[in-house]
C-alpha cells in the first residue's frame, strides 16, 4: 500500500477546510450587531429590573423611552428638542466648514511645499498638542458668550486634523509620481493640480472623517458656556438638576448623530474617490 505524500496531504485538508468553509452558511454582519445590542439593552433591562442599581442613578430602557416621548412632545427649558439638535449641528458645521476650508490648503502648501513647511509646520506642531477646551476662556474673552465663540472652538479643532492630514496626504505621494510627471514637462502648478492633490484626496478625507467627529464631541464642551439651547447645554443642565433620563438622552442623541455624520462622509468619499484602493 502507498503512502501519500505530505503534499498530497496538505492539499486534501486544504480541500476540506475550503469545503467546509463553502458549506457554512454566511451570517451578515447587522446580525452579530444587532445581537449585541440586544443582550447590552438585556443586561440593563435585567440589572434595573432587579434593583441592583437605584433607578435615580441607572434609568431603565423604559423609563429613558418614556422620558424620550416627553421631550419630543414638551422639549426641554421651552425649547424643543429638534431646536436642541438643531443648535448643536448648526454649530459644528459652520466651525467644521470653516476649519475646513482653511485647514485643506494650509496643509497642502505645507506638504507641498519645502519653503511653506519650514515657515508654518513649527507653528503647527506647538499649537496641535493643546486641547480646544483650554481655548475656553479665550473665546470668552474675545468673543464673548455668544455663538461665535462656540464657532471658533470649533474651528480650532476641525483645522487641526484637517490641516494635519492634508499635510500628510501632500507629502506622502510617492516620488516616482513627481519624477514622471517632470519628465512629461509638467510645471510645478501641473504636477500640484494634476498629481499631489489626487493623490492627497483620501488621506485628506480620513482627516475630515476625524475632524467631524471631533468637532462634534468640542460642541458639546462649548455649549457649556453661555449657551441656553444645544444638547451640550441640556445635558448639563439636566446633570445640575438630576433629570439622568434626560442625560442618558442628550448623550445617545449624540453618539447616533456622530454616527449619521461619519456615515454622510463615507458616503462621500466612496462617491468622489470612488477609485482609491483599485
Amino acid at each position: 500500500m502507498s503512502i501519500p505524500s505530505t503534499a498530497s496531504l496538505k492539499y486534501d485538508s486544504s480541500v476540506d477546510a475550503a469545503e467546509a468553509a463553502g458549506g457554512r452558511r454566511h451570517i451578515p454582519d447587522w446580525v452579530y450587531s444587532v445581537a449585541a445590542i440586544a443582550a447590552l439593552l438585556a443586561i440593563w433591562t435585567a440589572v434595573t429590573a432587579g434593583g441592583w442599581v437605584e433607578p435615580d442613578y441607572l434609568p431603565s430602557p423604559l423609563g429613558i423611552m418614556q422620558s424620550f416621548q416627553t421631550l419630543l412632545a414638551d422639549g426641554y427649558k421651552d425649547v424643543t428638542l429638534h431646536a436642541h439638535i438643531g443648535a448643536s449641528l448648526g454649530r459644528t458645521l459652520a466651525g467644521f466648514v470653516l476649519g475646513a476650508l482653511l485647514g485643506i490648503p494650509l496643509g497642502l502648501l505645507t506638504g507641498y511645499s519645502r519653503i511653506g513647511s519650514a515657515m508654518i509646520s513649527p507653528l503647527m506642531a506647538f499649537i496641535r498638542p493643546i486641547p480646544p477646551i483650554a481655548f475656553i476662556p479665550m473665546a470668552v474673552l474675545y468673543f464673548g458668550l455668544g455663538e461665535l465663540g462656540k464657532i471658533v472652538l470649533i474651528f480650532f479643532t476641525a483645522f487641526n486634523y484637517a490641516q494635519v492630514n492634508a499635510h500628510a496626504g501632500a507629502a506622502g505621494v510617492p516620488i516616482a509620481y513627481h519624477r514622471a510627471a517632470q519628465s512629461l514637462g509638467l510645471t510645478r502648478f501641473q504636477v500640484f493640480f494634476g498629481v499631489v492633490l489626487p493623490a492627497a484626496v483620501p488621506q485628506i478625507f480620513t482627516g475630515l472623517k476625524v475632524a467631524m467627529a471631533l468637532s462634534w464631541a468640542v460642541v458639546v464642551a462649548a455649549e457649556l458656556v453661555g449657551a441656553q439651547r444645544g444638547l451640550g447645554f441640556m445635558i448639563a443642565d439636566a446633570a445640575q438638576m438630576f433629570q439622568i433620563p434626560v442625560v442618558f438622552i442628550g448623550i445617545a442623541l449624540i453618539g447616533v448623530i456622530g454616527l449619521l455624520l461619519n456615515f454622510i462622509l463615507g458616503w462621500l468619499e466612496k462617491v468622489l474617490v470612488h477609485w482609491n484602493g483599485r
